[in-house]
């Protein structure tokens, strides 16, 4: 059986393709615990700066299995309770990801494929690519992606995306901020690699703050973040990257960072 998920590495570049194309790649139990399992490695690995998630094949990723569906209907209350702990955990696993993360999308991010992009740094999208968060009509809910959606896109596209099941189109996936940057398919490649060096171009452990500064934010008090803010920038500022930084800017040369590529 050939292997779920094709991970590969070129310098500070890792690539990470979901590798069921004959199913769309779609989602299954053992997809979700070998992205799950990959992504931990990645975050612990300090020679990838970057992360390309991508889908093999036609599509992106079409959401759940259907034979993983069929599974999970058979299922009990408890069953169901710990394999959605198991999916949640391979969102917060990859939004966790301490390394900037693009998805790179084409054909269908139906379901759980569209929640892999709400889980992404910057989603690069061919602008023939279509999108659904679809599970209403089969009579359950987008509930384990929820969290990283709305955080996406807002409340109010959240509720009428969610609420209809309707498929829509990378024109108003990037107007409601799903998708960050639209392209011809042709220009996909391209495109997904200039997002990758443009990332290259900042320093990993700024990033890595960054991202943790962005969640916290989410849950702290309006009176605290501006100590939360100050901590942050102070410790940047006088940390080895931040000065390495700022004498490079000086000195009107690359940082060690960019050197090392």
């Amino acid at each position: 059986m050939p292997d779920l998920l094709k991970v590969s590495r070129s310098g500070p570049l890792a690539a990470v393709t979901i590798n069921r194309p004959d199913s769309h790649n779609a989602l299954n139990a053992d997809l979700i615990e070998e992205l799950t399992r990959r992504f931990e490695e990645i975050s612990d690995d300090d020679r990838v700066r970057v992360v390309v998630l991508a889908g093999e094949g036609r599509s992106f990723c079409a959401g759940a299995d259907i034979g993983y569906m069929r599974e999970t209907a058979g299922l009990s209350y408890e069953e169901n309770l710990e394999d959605a702990r198991r999916l949640a955990m391979m969102y917060w696993t990859i939004d966790e990801c301490p390394k900037p993360v693009v998805a790179k999308v084409q054909g269908a991010a139906m379901g759980g494929g569209a929640g892999l992009l709400a889980v992404a740094d910057v989603a690069v999208a061919d602008s023939e690519a279509r999108f659904a968060f679809s599970e209403i009509r089969l009579g359950i809910a987008p509930a384990t992606i929820s969290p990283f959606v709305v955080r996406k896109i807002g409340v109010s596209h959240a509720r009428s995306l969610f609420l209809t099941g309707e498929r829509f189109y990378a024109k108003r996936a990037w107007e409601i901020g799903l998708v960050h940057r639209l392209v011809s398919s042709d220009g996909l490649d391209e495109a997904v690699d200039e997002k990758a060096r443009e990332l290259l171009e900042g320093g990993p452990v700024a990033q890595a703050t960054l991202k943790g500064l962005l969640r916290r934010l989410e849950t702290t008090e309006p009176m605290e973040a501006p100590g939360l803010t100050a901590r942050v920038i102070s410790e940047l500022r006088t940390g080895e990257e931040g000065q390495e930084g700022l004498a490079a800017f000086l000195e009107k040369r690359d940082p060690s960072w960019r050197r090392a590529r």
